[in-house]
């Protein structure tokens, strides 16, 4: 009995850290990608620092019909290391997969949330031993210092934080 005809989702898997040039391509040569990414903060040399990320890295969803779409260009697409396949045969993604990602809300995921040990970096010292307690503004935070068998809640510049690896 010959398989139905109908769209259905697919994994593609990527060449490493070639996601946006992969999804580029494929919608260039008219292919129905997905591409699901999230914001998230970073802490970098001082600086928070809003980016956009892969929700999937290594991967992205296409929209392919078994007997309608031409696969044969998709592999040798450039970005494109293969579509994921279970007994070399490629397995469509569940709609349901597919209905989630795409109502998702997009929470920004932050740098630093209360409790996360960082290290007070004044140059000229040693680094300090913090944890991080909370925002003041959009430069500076407050951190827990235990000095001198003592704690004390301070001020600092974001600047001066560096991630601690404990």
């Amino acid at each position: 009995m010959p398989e139905a005809t109908g769209k259905s989702w697919y994994l593609v898997q990527c060449r490493p850290r070639q996601d946006t040039r992969a999804l580029e391509h494929l919608e260039r040569q008219g292919y129905q990608c997905l591409l699901p990414t999230y914001d998230i903060e970073r802490l970098q040399k001082g600086k928070l620092q809003l980016l956009n990320e892969p929700l999937f890295p290594g991967y992205l969803f296409i929209h392919l019909d078994k007997i309608d779409d031409n696969w044969l260009p998709i592999r040798s697409t450039r970005g494109v290391q293969q579509i994921v396949s279970f007994g070399g045969r490629p397995v469509p993604v569940a709609d349901a997969v597919i209905e989630r990602v795409l109502h998702r809300t997009n929470i920004t995921t932050p740098a630093l949330v209360m409790g996360d040990h960082v290290l007070l970096d004044v140059s000229g010292s040693q680094p300090i031993e913090a944890i991080f307690l909370a925002r003041n503004g959009s430069e500076r935070v407050l951190l827990l210092l235990r000095l001198l068998q003592r704690e004390l809640i301070v001020s600092s510049p974001l600047i001066f934080l560096e991630r601690s690896a404990t």
